[in-house]
């Protein structure tokens, strides 16, 4: 038995990239994943859907519940969360990963795009852990983790594209608030970002193969959310991880399997 056996894991966003990872590595450990995102149809453009995930997850040991959700939806999110309790019977851990980025200044980002960005990330952010959290408060080890930023507060990280930071700072800001709000409840909130730029579509859409080329594989990102989540959620909250640290905190040294391209010089991402 593994610390995950059988514990349910809901993951937003978890039909390609960062999130899909995360779900592959926790159903190694025989947790019950459920792909909380859109894509239910084949992307033109992005490769991937809920149940191609679904297929991965299953085949490297875990269950999987694939079920369609656009985080800006509260029916949606809600629906979502009761199908997981009454496939699985609870909730233990919240991954909100779901993400909309645009990297425009002030000038040139449209009000649908700034609405786009905050409903997804800060919104969707604090609508699932709201969903989540009646069923997080039973488990034996909650986690919540968010896949965003460490609350640098410098002009550097907001001048390029501040509708964009404001929106990924917002998933920080709850971790910052609902880590204290429901610190003696055991329910732990935690953020992660990588160090380097990951390989996902996103990437891929800001910058092409160049910048694919640069990045490190999602692994990284899902190798540290296994640590982070196996860690007591009393002892354990309130912390803005960096993907690279966590592994070197537990004795891993060798980062270079994770680059994409071996031996290829890598881009730092933002935020850090």
């Amino acid at each position: 038995m593994t610390k995950f056996q059988n514990k349910t894991v809901f993951i937003t966003g978890a039909s390609r990239g960062i999130g899909k990872a995360i779900g592959i590595r926790l159903a190694r450990e025989g947790a019950n994943i459920v792909i909380a995102a859109k894509t239910a149809n084949p992307h033109p453009k992005l490769e991937g859907t809920i149940y191609t995930a679904a297929e991965e997850i299953e085949k490297a040991g875990g269950k999987a519940l694939p079920v369609v959700v656009d985080v800006r939806d509260e029916f949606q999110v809600r629906e979502a969360v009761r199908k997981a309790v009454e496939h699985f019977g609870g909730i233990d851990i919240l991954v909100n990963n779901a993400s909309a980025i645009q990297l425009t200044g002030t000038l040139q980002t449209e009000m649908k795009r700034f609405d786009l960005m905050h409903q997804i990330n800060t919104r969707g952010t604090f609508l699932c852990s709201q969903a989540c959290l009646p069923y997080l408060l039973k488990a034996e080890n909650p986690h919540v983790l968010n896949i965003s930023p460490p609350l640098n507060m410098e002009e550097r990280w907001f001048a390029p594209h501040v509708a964009y930071t404001m929106a990924k700072y917002g998933m920080s800001l709850c971790v910052l608030g609902m880590a204290g709000e429901f610190r003696k409840q055991g329910v732990a909130f935690n953020a992660l970002w990588p160090k380097t730029i990951i390989a996902t579509a996103a990437v891929n859409m800001l910058g092409g193969e160049a910048m694919i080329r640069q990045s490190r594989k999602p692994e990284i990102m899902a190798d540290a959310a296994y640590y982070i989540l196996s860690k007591d959620s009393r002892s354990c909250t309130g912390n803005f991880f960096i993907d690279e640290e966590v592994l070197r905190a537990e004795g891993i040294t060798d980062l270079e399997p994770y680059s994409y391209i071996p031996g290829a010089e890598l881009l730092p991402d933002f935020f850090v």
